[in-house]
C-alpha cells in the first residue's frame, strides 16, 4: 500500500480509537476503511478520514448511541451543534426528573402520615369499555384524554349512559425513560360491542384499599408517594395482600380529583 494510507493500528493511534472500536464502526458503516487487503485482511485508512474518526470518538464519549452518531456525522457543523444542544437539554430535563424522584421517595416520615388516610371499600362487578396502550410519562395524559373521549363517545353512540367512573390501570411502572402498558376504562351499565381498539371486559367484584390524592401530589413524581403510602398501609396489616395492579379512579373521594387504589384480599 502506498504512503498515502495508514494501517489500522496507525490510524487508531492517531484517532485514539481501539482496534475493537474501529472494527465496530466499520461494521456499522460509520467509518469504512479506504482499502482492505484481500490477501492479508489488513485494513487501511486515508489520513483525511481522521477528522471523522475523531468526531466519532468525541460523540461516543458523550454516551450517544451509534444510530444517533450516524445521524449526526453527515450534518453540517452548525446543524450538528443545534442537534447536540437539543440532546443536552433533554439530558438535563431527565436528570432533573430523576432528582425529583429521589426527593419524592426520600420522605418516609411524611408518607406514614399520608398512609393514615387509606381506607377500604367494596367494589361491585363492573363492565367497562377499555383502551390499552404502551406509553411513557410524557404520553400518559394524552392517552387518558383521548381514550376517555373515544370511549364515552362510543357509549353514547351505543345508546348507553356515558357518565361512568374512569379508571387508569398501570400494569408496570411508567417513567420518563420507559414505556409501560396502561389501560384506560370507563364503566358502563349495559351491553356494548367492541370497536377498533376499544374492548370490553368485566372487572370482577373486589375489595380495594384507596387513598384520595392530595392536590399537590397529583403529578409525577410526587404521585409515587401516594402509591407508596397505600402499599405501606397494606404491608402493615397481617394477612392483607394486594391481588392486582394499581389503578386511579376518577372522580376521587373527599374532594380529591382522583383516588389511588389497589385491589386487596383483607
Amino acid at each position: 500500500m502506498d504512503g498515502k494510507h495508514l494501517l489500522a493500528g496507525q490510524f487508531g493511534a492517531a484517532s485514539r480509537l481501539s482496534p475493537k472500536a474501529l472494527r465496530l464502526y466499520a461494521e456499522q458503516g460509520l467509518l469504512i476503511p479506504a482499502e482492505v487487503d484481500p490477501a492479508t485482511g489488513y485494513r487501511y485508512y486515508r489520513p483525511d478520514q481522521l477528522p471523522r474518526a475523531r468526531l466519532i470518538a468525541r460523540l461516543r464519549s458523550l454516551g450517544l448511541p451509534l444510530a444517533k452518531i450516524g445521524a449526526l456525522l453527515d450534518l453540517t457543523a452548525q446543524a450538528r451543534a443545534l442537534e447536540l444542544r437539543g440532546w443536552l437539554r433533554t439530558q438535563r430535563d431527565r436528570l432533573d426528573e430523576r432528582a425529583a424522584v429521589v426527593e419524592a421517595v426520600d420522605r418516609s416520615g411524611e408518607d406514614l402520615a399520608l398512609a393514615g388516610a387509606v381506607r377500604l371499600r367494596d367494589v361491585a362487578a363492573t363492565r367497562a369499555v377499555c383502551r390499552r396502550r404502551q406509553v411513557d410519562i410524557r404520553g400518559l395524559k394524552d392517552l387518558i384524554r383521548t381514550a376517555e373521549r373515544d370511549i364515552r363517545a362510543h357509549l353514547r353512540d351505543s345508546g348507553l349512559p356515558a357518565d361512568g367512573l374512569r379508571r387508569v390501570c398501570f400494569h408496570e411502572l411508567v417513567t420518563p425513560d420507559s414505556e409501560a402498558p396502561v389501560e384506560v376504562s370507563v364503566a358502563c351499565t349495559g351491553p356494548v360491542d367492541p370497536v377498533d381498539d376499544l374492548y370490553v371486559r368485566l372487572i370482577p367484584a373486589h375489595t380495594e384499599a384507596y387513598l384520595p390524592v392530595p392536590a399537590p401530589m397529583e403529578d409525577y413524581p410526587l404521585i409515587l408517594r401516594v402509591y407508596d403510602a397505600v402499599e405501606a398501609w397494606t404491608d402493615a396489616r397481617p394477612g392483607m395482600v394486594t391481588t392486582g395492579r394499581p389503578y386511579e379512579v376518577y372522580p376521587g373521594t373527599a374532594g380529591a380529583r382522583f383516588d389511588v387504589a389497589y385491589p386487596v384480599s383483607p
